[in-house]
């Protein structure tokens, strides 16, 4: 019998399990995707020219909250977990409320979604959102470059565009970003690495991205998004841990799969984090995955001008998604602020617009700061609206991109920048060249 299945994600995830699980299996038969994470998802579809020939219709999406009711008007038997970032408690309600209304609930084992490539691949992923993935991918790019070798990065999905415009994007100027409309999310992600002359694919169909990587690459770089696993069955696999969460290694997934999976597991922000946490987490990952290589790193912090921050009152301004469902209530630009002496953080609640308003709400434990949302042209305007009423001194944007080409500001901006840097021995290039040796 063909089972009747509803894939719960967040454009994402979700799609490349179909893509490479369900979309051809006769075993199957997918009703519906759910959505949840992601603003204005819902009530699209996917596609037909990305759904194959047992879907000539496409496949709807639907809100996350009508789960249930998609589950009994439609005699569903089945439910795939396919979203990243979520707490295992979480993840056992949606498994609850799936069982109680009659079907089967699922989380596709990581090595069935990896697809093999030609070439080299290293992945570079993380137990949480936020934990400095983004900045190691970057460092592995450079060391990768500096050994002459050709690198593509291959990023994690964020389609929240028009998906049969996205089946696969390649990136490889900052023009390329603005032509294709990027989010504020994916200009964060890409503009960064092709700064760096290095190329980008993401988009949708990743079996097709990967053939079209693998024709200008050596070395392809998994980017992992969120603490989602690898899309690609790497050559060497990067975690990265963040001790200021010290603990969520082993409480959301699919984090703790990536601890448990990694080669080589990369405990971040030593530099502002307190040492007891740091140790916490390195005896965490020694008593889970023994077998990995353990290197400690700085998320060293930096801003061109900071005799402009001390004694200001600033807006600080932080990437998106590490404190909406990072759920971290401040990053790299809070600590700039504390340590080049700004007087005081602005508080830009009482001057929210728009869609900013349900963000503080779903999001009630982030700071005294402002997340760079920017999903849509109109939430860019909100974003825009509320630094510009925010009475403040300066804004201090800690998010990777220049925030002054996507929104006018009508206040001086001091931008702040995070790296990667090794902390100690041994480093990042020792641990790629000792582990991987004649591949590379």
């Amino acid at each position: 019998m063909v089972e009747k299945v509803i894939i719960m994600g967040a454009a994402g995830r979700d799609f490349h399990n179909f893509n490479v699980y369900f979309r051809d299996n006769e075993r199957y038969q997918v009703i519906a995707f759910t959505a949840t994470q992601i603003p204005d998802i819902d009530g699209r579809v996917y596609p037909a020219a990305l759904s194959g020939k047992r879907y000539p219709k496409g496949i709807p999406i639907y809100s996350d909250s009508r789960l249930v009711e998609l589950i009994n008007t439609h005699k569903i038997d089945l439910v795939a977990f396919s979203y990243s970032d979520v707490p295992h408690v979480e993840v056992m309600h949606k498994a609850s409320l799936t069982t109680a209304a009659g079907a089967d609930f699922i989380i596709i084992g990581a090595p069935y979604t990896m697809l093999n490539s030609k070439k080299t691949v290293i992945s570079v992923c993380a137990v949480r959102t936020g934990c400095g993935k983004s900045q190691t991918s970057r460092k592995v790019i450079q060391i990768l470059q500096a050994m002459g070798k050709r690198v593509v990065s291959v990023r994690h999905p964020m389609p929240y565009g028009d998906l049969t415009q996205q089946i696969v994007q390649r990136f490889s100027s900052r023009e390329d970003i603005t032509r294709q409309r990027c989010t504020i999310e994916e200009r964060e992600e890409y503009e960064p690495v092709v700064d760096m002359g290095a190329v980008v694919y993401a988009g949708v169909d990743y079996g097709l991205i990967l053939e079209a990587a693998e024709k200008e690459a050596d070395v392809i770089v998994w980017d992992g998004g969120n603490n989602d696993t690898p899309f690609f069955k790497p050559d060497l696999g990067i975690v990265v841990f963040d001790p200021h969460r010290a603990g969520h290694e082993t409480c959301y997934h699919p984090g703790e799969t990536n601890m448990l999976m990694a080669d080589v597991a990369v405990i971040n922000k030593v530099d502002s984090a307190q040492p007891e946490k740091v140790e916490q987490v390195r005896k965490t990952i020694e008593a889970n995955n023994p077998g990995a290589a353990i290197i400690l790193a700085d998320s060293a912090v930096s801003v061109n001008e900071p005799d402009q921050v001390k004694g200001k009152r600033v807006l600080v301004v932080e990437d998106g998604p590490t404190l909406t469902h990072g759920e971290m209530s401040y990053g790299a630009g809070v600590i700039a602020a504390r340590r080049f002496g700004a007087a005081s953080l602005a508080n830009p609640r009482p001057y929210l617009k728009g869609t900013l308003v349900k963000t503080f709400q779903s999001y009630p434990h982030i700071g005294t700061l402002l997340p760079a949302m920017g999903y849509s042209s109109g939430q860019i305007r909100d974003l825009e609206d509320t630094i510009n009423d925010c009475p403040c001194d300066l804004v201090l944007s800690a998010t990777p991109i220049d925030l002054t080409a996507v929104v006018k500001v009508n206040k001086p901006v001091v931008r702040v920048r995070y790296s990667y840097q090794d902390n100690s021995s041994p480093t990042l290039e020792d641990v790629i060249r000792n582990k991987l040796g004649d591949r590379l």
